[in-house]
């Protein structure tokens, strides 16, 4: 049905027209929608939707994504799940009583999978991520350290490593803290355990230890850190607990590596908190924040609301947010238990070292992990490699698709710059073949170069940290 001048197209008329885009008089879609302000009429919903299609076919494939910590990839399934749950709030227990139920067992399974002293007294609470969950911990500790009684004046601070994740810096910069940083030294790129416990003292409300480094993929050491602190306490008597930021680790080391004692096994150990939409195999956003016991949480941040119906608690610092992400982590504990976990890890940790070993017989790079402790591994050029850097290979990876981080070391080792490859469930080895495959090819150019472009090193690509 053809258009006159003037008229306006409706959906049937669009469903018949031959031009990509809106009808017009001229045909084709002549001009773009307003970007900065509404539209002045409705848009029919099939317009509208290939616009945003179009526009985020320009964003990269997030399965290439090897800069990422974020799930990327769940069965059909858990999307079902979460299609179903997405108009479901999870602040309104009342309402939706089973959705509540599911993030009970959640935190109970999480807190006999670490190891707490009676999971059923554990206390917890699903949160939008790590950084959320990691505020809470943060509040904790603080409210702790206040209840001991200070003296006027006093400033409380935190202790950790100088890689600690950019969320803990957001923590003492929003309440006040003093945060005490261990610098990186030599090859050394965490914490020392030693050197935290000794910028302890009485105003110090805990020190954070990091089960899985965002720069290298590392885990700290959690016991020595604890027995450095218990040394600290027998000599002084201070007695400062520890959260453990598990945000990647929690949810690999209890399948890899059961030996490694890092949770609460440990006294010291107050709380944890871990990404479900990371190593727990869920899409964003989903994280966990739990306490050892009831009185690691202070009571008085456990607010109670009945204005939605039934009296609930609630100490999350967001409120309103969909259940969605909820139910698809119990689906995933359903779904896979402890056997389907440790095999989904330990394919990824095997990828890892795989993609690691092939890195370093290229000849031109030097690996400083190797995908051992977390399935990540970072790697720098070699000393003799002059005609290019870190840099030009993260932009050469991206033109064939991948997105690879190339970021600068922070104080004291500024001088190190490297690449990071991150591999979680979904990158299969025959992407990792691909990926090996493509880092060769560009290579022989990389090395006809005569320097590495010219850029500002500090400005990090894709560095999801």
């Amino acid at each position: 049905m053809p258009l006159h001048k003037g008229s306006r197209p409706d959906e049937r008329q669009l469903s018949v027209n031959p031009f990509y885009g809106v009808a017009d008089p001229v045909g084709g879609m002549t001009e773009s929608p307003p970007k900065h302000r509404l539209p002045d009429a409705p848009t029919p919903p099939s317009t509208a939707y290939q616009l945003v299609h179009d526009e985020l076919m320009l964003d990269g494939n997030s399965r290439l994504n090897l800069a990422t910590f974020v799930t990327t990839w769940m069965e059909p399934e858990a999307g079902r799940l979460m299609a179903e749950c997405r108009d479901k709030n999870m602040i309104d227990k009342d309402e939706y009583p089973r959705t509540a139920e599911l993030e009970r067992r959640c935190v109970a399974m999480l807190a006999d999978l670490w190891n707490a002293p009676d999971p059923s007294g554990a206390v917890g609470c699903s949160t939008t991520g790590s950084s959320e969950a990691c505020m809470l911990a943060g509040m904790a500790l603080k409210r702790r350290w206040s209840a001991r009684g200070q003296k006027p004046g006093a400033r409380p601070n935190l202790v950790m490593g100088v890689n600690v994740q950019v969320c803990w810096d957001k923590f003492c910069t929003f309440w006040e803290v003093e945060p005490r940083q261990i610098p990186m030294e030599g090859d050394r790129f965490h914490l020392d355990p030693q050197a935290a416990a000794e910028l302890c003292d009485e105003n110090t409300i805990g020190v954070v230890g990091v089960l899985g480094s965002t720069f290298d993929g590392s885990y700290e050491p959690i016991a020595d850190l604890c027995a450095a602190l218990d040394a600290l306490q027998e000599r002084t008597g201070l007695d400062v607990p520890v959260h453990v930021d598990g945000a990647s680790g929690a949810m690999v080391a209890p399948f890899l590596d059961e030996d490694l004692v890092w949770d609460f096994r440990l006294p010291r150990v107050a709380s944890i908190n871990t990404s479900g939409h990371k190593y727990g195999l869920v899409y964003p956003g989903v994280g966990w924040a739990l306490w050892r016991d009831a009185a690691a949480l202070p009571e008085e941040l456990v607010f109670r609301v009945n204005y939605l119906g039934g009296d609930m608690p609630t100490f999350a610092l967001n409120f309103s947010r969909p259940g969605a992400q909820v139910v698809a982590q119990y689906y995933t504990f359903l779904r896979l238990g402890r056997e389907g976990f440790r095999a989904v890890q330990h394919s990824a940790r095997e990828v890892a070292r795989s993609i690691a070993d092939r890195v370093a017989e290229l000849g031109d790079f030097r690996l400083l992990t190797r995908g051992d402790e977390l399935p990540v591994f970072a790697f720098t050029t070699t000393g003799e490699v002059e005609s290019y850097d870190v840099f030009d290979v993260s932009r050469r990876l991206r033109e064939s698709g991948w997105l690879v981080p190339a970021y600068t070391f922070p104080p004291k080792r500024e001088d190190l710059s490297v690449l990071r490859v991150v591999c979680r469930n979904g990158f299969s080895a025959d992407l990792a073949d691909l990926f090996v495959d493509d880092l060769s090819r560009l290579l022989p150019e990389l090395r006809r170069q005569p320097h590495p472009l010219t850029r500002d090193k500090a400005a990090a690509t894709g560095f999801h940290h």
